[in-house]
C-alpha cells in the first residue's frame, strides 16, 4: 500500500513516516501542497495523509483538486483542528476520514484498512482468489493455508494485484505501487518480481497473466 503525507511539520512527518514504514507502508512525503498537488497530478496513492494548514497550497486546496481530477485515492485531514464545521467542510468536499491530532498510529493505520475494506465486496477482511489469500488486518498473504513469506518488493506488487484482482494493472502503475519518489524506478524489474512470484504461485490455482501492452492480471488458473 503507497501512502502520501503532506505535512510541513517536519518533525512529525519524520516521525510519522518512521512508524509507518515500520509497519511495512511505501510512504512518500512532501512538505507543501503546490509540490503535493504536482506530484497527485503524476503519480497514484493507495491513501493520502493530507494536513490543512500548508504553504503555497491549502489542504483544502489540494483536495479539491484530487476530486477535480477524479482521483479516487482515500484521503484522510490530520488536522489540530477539532471544529465541526471544518469537519463537515472536508468530508463534504471529498475526504474520506477526518482525524485530530495528536495522531495515534494504530488507529489510523485501522482507518486506513477500514477504507479498503469499504472498497470491497461484502466489506470483508480477507480477499482471495483461488487459493491465495489475502488479510487486510495484517497485510500477510497465506497460499492454500499456509504463511506466504515474501520480500517487500513482492509483497507490495502482489498486494496491489491482489486489491485489484480480476482486474488488469498496468505495468506504470506497478511501477508507481513500488517505489517511492526517493528512489530510482524501474519497469524492468516489475518483470524480474513477476517472474519470482510466478515460480512461487506454481503449485497454486492462482496465476499472474501477462497482457501485452496492457499489463498484469492475477486470476484463477480455470478463468
Amino acid at each position: 500500500m503507497k501512502l502520501l503525507l503532506i505535512e510541513d511539520d517536519a518533525q512529525l512527518a519524520h516521525w510519522l513516516v518512521q512508524l509507518l514504514r515500520e509497519q511495512d507502508f511505501l510512504v512518500d512525503h512532501v512538505a507543501d501542497g503546490g509540490a503535493a498537488d504536482r506530484l497527485l497530478a503524476q503519480s497514484h496513492y493507495d491513501v493520502v495523509l493530507l494536513d490543512l494548514n500548508l504553504p503555497q497550497l491549502s489542504g483544502k486546496g489540494v483536495l479539491r483538486r484530487i476530486r477535480e481530477r477524479q482521483d479516487d485515492a482515500a484521503v484522510i485531514v490530520l488536522t489540530a483542528s477539532a471544529s465541526l464545521d471544518q469537519k463537515v467542510q472536508c468530508l463534504e468536499m471529498g475526504a474520506d476520514d477526518y482525524l485530530v491530532k495528536p495522531i495515534e498510529v494504530r488507529e489510523l493505520v485501522a482507518r486506513m484498512q477500514a477504507l479498503l475494506r469499504r472498497q470491497r465486496p461484502g466489506k470483508a477482511n480477507d480477499i482471495t482468489c483461488g487459493d491465495l489469500r489475502y488479510d487486510l488486518r495484517t497485510r500477510q498473504f497465506t497460499l492454500a493455508g499456509a504463511d506466504l513469506a515474501l520480500p517487500p518488493r513482492e509483497r507490495h506488487l502482489l498486494e496491489t494485484l491482489i486489491l485489484h484482482a480480476g482486474t488488469t494493472v498496468s505495468r506504470q502503475a506497478l511501477v508507481d505501487g513500488l517505489f517511492g519518489i526517493d528512489e530510482e524506478a524501474s519497469a524492468d524489474a516489475i518483470d524480474l518480481y513477476v517472474h519470482r512470484l510466478r515460480k512461487k504461485l506454481e503449485a497454486s490455482s492462482t496465476t499472474i497473466v501477462t497482457l501485452r501492452g496492457v499489463g498484469f492480471l492475477l486470476r484463477t488458473r480455470q478463468d
